[in-house]
């Protein structure tokens, strides 16, 4: 038996992940040494509150709420209590006191990954965050290492497991929305406030850290364009089917080319997006996630799996311990981050890609040659066109036109799509949905 040198490794927090990740350390210690060549000792778990009940039973004496104590002496620090604050400074004091930091909070890498990196430069630590995105789902690494020496063009893919939940419970039983994020938040795939999922925020944050890997450039949070999946109904989701999509809500980071007086960008976004059924991302069920990168020379590749939970978050996170023990035994400074291309950020409206609009529109003649002429004025091209007539309480009727275009650039999309909502034949814009994986 080799007698390995001992590590350190400071906890910080304990919820579903955290209480995982102490258990396994615990439990696989013997394992886990042989394979990083250091025998990992958990120094402590530091909590807000020792006697809160956990997933997991864990030793009371490896319980503190004194993390600054923790952390000092702790050649591995893991942080795994979210939220900016006091992660940011908690990960700052480690870096400063020489420990290799491993984390998967991706709110904090989105909003402060540049002062965090920078940090770790300075002092020759490293930075690891494999479970920032898409939990077990070996992302981070394969862009940051694997691909690095590739031209990665575009990456698109379902990164929050409980807007895919949710919309593939609407695409198979035909369910409403506010129905299925009931179940949903009763399952535990939701919170009880939903707004970071269904509101695209969490996939944006995602969005940002995948960006910033694939491009080598700084992305900041704000410069992500985000929507979310509130406006998604069964009517909405039917119309997908009938033209041979599903609705998923997509990350897509891609660089733009130059064209005409634009330079070269990159464009990085989050929105529910119409997938042609026949493309591999359709076939991602339930909570789980996959993210499908196109590089230059790897051509396209596909990471799918678990895209939350305890169990399977813990396993990333100790992928990056083991790779930080592994550094610490044979020495020399960490490998820094390679977001220094500082190329520039597109704004939505420089993409270009199809459209599906849906119109509640008055039904009557000539309406059909009026929204046709509006499109054509704008410069969007109708590939196809259906129009469904319901009777109405009042006994009138209206008509709902589900219109396909071909491809048109984002901006005069936009303003196409507010004409047609001052015009007198337009009752109202039902949803605006782009299609992604052309």
């Amino acid at each position: 038996m080799i007698d390995h040198r001992t590590l350190r490794v400071a906890l910080l927090g304990a919820g579903s992940v955290g209480s995982q990740v102490a258990r396994l350390l615990l439990e696989h210690a013997d394992e886990l040494e042989e394979r990083a060549g250091a025998r990992l000792e958990l120094a402590g778990i530091a909590v807000r509150d020792v006697d809160a009940p956990r997933d997991v039973e864990l030793p009371r004496e490896l319980l503190t709420t004194d993390a600054h104590e923790l952390i000092v002496g702790s050649d591995i620090v893991i942080e795994l209590m979210g939220g900016i604050e006091p992660a940011r400074t908690h990960i700052l004091d480690a870096l400063q006191s020489g420990a290799d930091v491993v984390t998967g909070n991706k709110a904090l890498l989105a909003t402060h990954g540049a002062e965090i990196f920078d940090a770790a430069d300075q002092v020759g630590a490293s930075v690891s965050y494999e479970a920032a995105v898409a939990a077990a789902i070996p992302i981070v690494r394969p862009l940051k290492d694997s691909l690095a020496g590739d031209f990665v063009t575009r990456i698109f893919g379902i990164v929050n497991g409980t807007t895919n939940y949710i919309l593939d419970r609407m695409d198979r039983e035909g369910a409403e929305f506010d129905a299925v994020l009931a179940d949903a938040q009763a399952l535990g795939y939701a919170e009880a406030d939903p707004t970071a999922d269904v509101e695209g925020h969490d996939a944006a944050q995602k969005a940002a850290i995948l960006a910033s890997l694939a491009f080598h450039t700084h992305v900041p949070l704000e410069r992500v364009h985000c929507e979310g999946i509130t406006s998604i109904d069964a009517a909405a989701i039917e119309n997908a089917k009938k033209a041979g999509f599903v609705i998923k809500l997509l990350a897509t980071c891609e660089r733009l080319p130059a064209e005409g007086d634009d330079e070269a960008a990159i464009s990085v976004r989050v929105y529910p997006a119409l997938v042609s059924r026949e493309h591999p991302l359709a076939s991602v069920h339930g909570g789980n996630n996959a993210v499908y990168v196109e590089a230059a020379a790897a051509g396209p590749l596909m990471f799918y799996g678990a895209g939350a939970g305890g169990v399977e978050t813990a396993s990333a996170i100790l992928g990056d311990v083991v790779s930080a023990a592994r550094r610490h035994i044979a020495g020399g400074v960490g490998v820094g981050e390679s977001a220094r291309g500082d190329q520039p950020i597109a704004e939505i409206g420089r993409i270009t890609t199809r459209y599906q609009i849906t119109l509640d529109v008055t039904d009557e003649q000539g309406v059909l040659a009026t929204v046709a002429g509006i499109l054509s004025q704008g410069g969007v091209s109708v590939a196809t066109i259906e129009q469904t007539v319901s009777e109405q309480p009042d006994g009138t009727s209206r008509a709902r036109l589900v219109i396909g275009t071909h491809k048109a650039r984002e901006l005069a999309l936009s303003t196409t799509v507010e004409r047609l909502a001052e015009s007198v034949v337009v009752e109202r814009v039902v949803t605006v949905l782009r299609v992604e994986g052309d």
